[in-house]
């Protein structure tokens, strides 16, 4: 049966004109009461101790607090044999529910033992007796200190107007909420990357004029590389930012949001509240309006928290706590771990940069800014080349093994260098080969011409090289075939003197004998 529910006020002047004398059906006239409501109270009042003879004084607001409970009290019934039954087995319902089983597998390992229970009733019991589906009880987190924290948390909002080719584009907003006035920054972006973040945190701070100690993200994977309760690794270019900007950043847990409750249900209301049913061409166009709408739309209404005007609350309490803003513009970095290649090159943003030869095959950390990229292995500096352009490449020579630089670099000059060293007549050749106006095509011939020195020594080679050069001989598979089938000097003692042959006639036995002072080729 339902009952009208009455005030402190009702109960206590019912009471103070039932003591007065007055009559029930009188007392509910007067104040539009069932006179069956007066009757409940009057016996209410009486089992509470309270006599119609009794002085006004003693109507208390402890004693009308009493009857006021009694009131309220909801009839109980007694409990039916299911019930009895999840009392029983009360030991076993709360050790299944804290090992997560769900209640109707409860019941049905309940039947098997042969304790068949309604679910309405078993979940009462679950309910009443085992704190089942009561959420724990929270204690709100104290608000900081003016210009100590910030939070911040992304979504999806709206689409943009459609472009020439009739295509609409859906854009991202990074979210800044100041957790001790509860000011409001959007900043829309189409992509939820490092390089986002910071020009988002580069606009907040600009918009709201100065940085703020501490910034408290979700584990967003633009931000935190992996999160942890304990130890969260923040990615390294954006532990970069914050060291330049000089903040902190503490990241949530995982699936925790009250961690950052004040901008938890943040998106849904910027996305309805400022993007919802405007025309925006574009990103600029979005940017433009989510400033004007934080500033005079949101800043200016009343918060239901702090009962105060957000941007007021900020200007006079918080914005002179904040550090100074940044003055220059922050210079992004890009951070990579390029793989060395067999060809001495690492790749950085479509750009090719040489690397040492005992770093091929290694994976390295690069950092690229405007002016230069700079190269880490285990943390250690190894490597600076300027910043290039996508295609572009950054050579240094010193990074080539030197056998192989000449070639690999077109330098003529240092194989006419290399030859002349072996000798003059193999130096003179080498220039001779390399005259031209293409001298890099024919740099295998003098690395032939080098081949010929290492094979049969330089002192052959130099002797066959300046025959060659006197006759202008400069083919050097001809000079090889020289080099190959010419007798090698001997070396060691001198050959004896050959004995006089066994049949040698002596010059008196000839006819003709030659005559001194003769021509030479005359007659005798």
């Amino acid at each position: 049966m339902a009952y009208r529910e009455v005030a402190m006020v009702d109960v206590k002047e019912v009471l103070r004109l039932w003591m007065a004398g007055v009559a029930r059906k009188r007392i509910a006239a007067q104040l539009g009461l069932d006179p069956k409501t007066v009757r409940r109270y009057v016996r209410t009042a009486m089992r509470a101790g309270l006599r119609p003879s009794d002085d006004e004084a003693t109507l208390t607001d402890e004693r009308v607090a009493v009857v006021l409970v009694a009131l309220k009290a909801v009839p109980t019934r007694p409990h039916g044999a299911a019930w009895v039954d999840c009392v029983r087995h009360e030991a076993t319902i709360s050790a299944y529910l804290k090992q997560g089983v769900r209640l109707t597998k409860i019941r049905k390992l309940l039947r098997r033992q042969g304790v068949d229970l309604p679910y309405a009733t078993l979940r009462r019991f679950a309910i009443a007796a085992c704190g089942f589906g009561r959420t724990a009880p929270t204690v709100p987190v104290a608000d900081c200190g003016p210009g100590e924290e910030v939070q911040v948390d992304t979504g999806w909002m709206t689409l943009l107007a459609p472009d020439a080719d009739g295509r609409r584009r859906r854009f991202r907003a990074w979210i800044f909420t100041a957790v001790y006035s509860r000011y409001r920054f959007v900043y829309p972006c189409f992509g939820e990357t490092t390089a986002s973040a910071i020009e988002a945190c580069e606009a907040a701070w600009a918009f709201f004029g100065g940085v703020f100690r501490v910034l408290i993200p979700d584990n967003t994977k633009a931000i935190v590389a992996t999160a942890d309760p304990l130890q969260p690794h923040v990615v390294a270019a954006f532990r970069e930012y914050t060291q330049a900007r000089g903040f902190h950043v503490d990241p949530t847990r995982v699936r925790h949001p009250r961690d950052k409750a004040r901008v938890e249900r943040s998106v849904p209301s910027v996305r309805e509240d400022c993007f919802g049913g405007e025309v925006l061409r574009d990103l600029t166009a979005s940017r433009t309006h989510a400033v004007t709408w934080c500033r005079d739309d949101y800043g200016g209404h009343i918060h239901t928290r702090t009962q105060r005007r957000p941007r007021e609350h900020f200007e006079a309490e918080e914005q002179a706590h904040l550090r100074p803003a940044p003055t220059e513009p922050y210079d992004i970095p890009l951070w990579s771990t390029p793989r060395v290649a067999r060809d001495h090159f690492a790749q950085v943003a479509k750009a090719l940069y040489t690397l040492p030869t005992r770093f091929i095959g290694q994976t390295l950390t690069a950092r690229a800014d405007r002016a230069l990229v700079r190269f880490y292995h285990h943390g250690a500096l190894i490597k600076v080349h300027p910043r290039q352009p996508p295609g572009g490449k950054a050579i240094d020579r010193s990074d080539f093994p030197p056998e192989k630089t000449a070639y690999a670099l077109r330098d003529v000059a240092f194989l006419q260098r290399q030859a002349a060293e072996q000798g003059v007549a193999i130096g003179r050749l080498a220039q001779a080969l390399l005259d031209g106006p293409l001298p890099w095509t024919r740099m295998r011939q003098v690395y032939a011409l080098l081949g010929l020195v290492r094979r049969f020594g330089a002192a052959r080679v130099e002797a066959v090289c300046a025959d060659a050069v006197a006759v202008e001989l400069f083919d050097v598979h001809r000079l090889k075939r020289m080099l190959v089938h010419a007798r090698a000097p001997e070396s060691g003692p001198a050959p004896a003197a050959v004995p006089p042959a066994r049949y040698l006639r002596p010059v008196a036995q000839y006819a003709l004998r030659p005559v001194s002072g003769a021509p030479e080729g005359g007659a005798a």
